[in-house]
């Protein structure tokens, strides 16, 4: 039974490696992004009590699974349940490239159109990570790897997963 919570930087590759965990090991996949913002209003957030109930419902429900995303409140809910956390900081420059180059994100965007009008405003978001002070910071992502207990590994490159 695996339990795995990846998270870093938009960018960083955390949905390309929770799919290849996922394939490779038979775990459900959650990206946190699918039910952290309101469906009918993608750029509205959920309140964290309905974010955290889907989170509960979906490790209630699978028994291994791997969980990603860069929501520090959502990954906390996830963490307590887990037995592995993966960081991925690979730095500004990897990410901003696997930004400019993902494939359509049919589950977060209407058309490809949608997303790449979207895409100034994720680099831009890209670009302040480690500035940030916010859950999706660099600065709160290092603290729930730090305060980890259990196995932990953090992926300052591409290292394949």
């Amino acid at each position: 039974m695996k339990k795995i919570v990846i998270f870093g930087n938009s960018g960083s590759g955390k949905s390309t490696l929770a799919k290849r965990l996922s394939e490779r090991h038979k775990l459900r996949h959650l990206d946190l992004d699918i039910l952290a913002w309101e469906k009918d209003r993608p750029m509205k957030r959920r309140s964290l009590k309905e974010s955290s109930s889907e989170i509960e419902t979906f490790m209630r429900s699978n028994h291994s699974w791997v969980i990603d995303g860069c929501y520090s409140s959502l990954l906390q809910i996830a963490m307590s349940e887990c037995g592995e956390i993966i960081f991925l900081n690979p730095g500004e420059e990897v990410c901003l490239s696997n930004c400019n180059n993902r494939p359509w994100e049919p589950h977060k965007y209407a058309s490809p159109e949608a997303q790449n009008d979207n895409l100034e405003m994720l680099l831009n978001w890209v670009r302040q990570y480690s500035k940030r002070t916010d859950e999706f910071s660099l600065e709160s992502h290092q603290a729930l790897f730090n305060g980890f207990i259990g196995k932990k590994i953090e992926y300052q490159s591409n290292q394949k997963g």
